[in-house]
């Protein structure tokens, strides 16, 4: 059995490149902090093209890597799949993990999405996004619709027929605003 060797060798996913790079057009602020060797993870961050990451950190160091982010006032999301990630994952304020992560991390996380594919991260973002701003539409349109809908029936410029009408009417309205999510 001399001269016999095992090489393991940790692989990007092939969506990571461009999971990075939609984060960065979304104004994102990419790090990664590994528990790793200094030498994988430095490889793994220049195929990434990130250039802000440490290596060889403990669970502990990650928790306090987070919080500092945090006391600097930033909105920390945290993606990680192994046993070793859950404790940082518990102290995002956003946690992500893969169903095919181990039991412990995904209890961890807010999210857990479907599949081995990375992309879907970004996707979850958007439509969290966007329906953040249908809400704050929603409330918008319920604000105006009520300033006037309750001035004109004050005033008696609507009779309670008008006004039922009226106020399906806002609901459809607030209804349809929301499907536009769903394109």
């Amino acid at each position: 059995m001399t001269g016999d060797s095992f090489r393991f060798e940790d692989k990007l996913r092939p969506e990571a490149r461009e999971t990075i790079d939609a984060l960065h057009k979304r104004v994102c602020r990419v790090i990664l902090l590994s528990g790793d060797r200094q030498a994988p993870v430095a490889a793994i961050a220049e195929e990434l093209g990130l250039d802000k990451w440490q290596a060889e950190l403990k669970p502990q160091a990650k928790i306090e890597r987070i919080q500092a982010f945090k006391e600097q006032g930033a909105k920390v999301a945290m993606v990680g799949d192994g046993i070793n990630d859950a404790p940082a994952l518990a102290a995002a304020d956003i946690s992500v993990s893969l169903a095919s992560a181990v039991e412990i991390s995904q209890a961890a996380a807010d999210f857990v999405l479907q599949g081995d594919k990375l992309d879907r991260m970004v996707r979850a973002m958007d439509v969290s996004c966007g329906a953040k701003r249908r809400v704050l539409e929603n409330f918008g349109l319920d604000v105006v619709y009520n300033m006037i809908a309750v001035t004109l029936a004050v005033f008696g410029f609507v009779t309670p027929l008008v006004a039922a009408i009226a106020m399906s009417a806002s609901s459809l309205l607030v209804i349809l605003n929301a499907l536009k999510l769903a394109r």
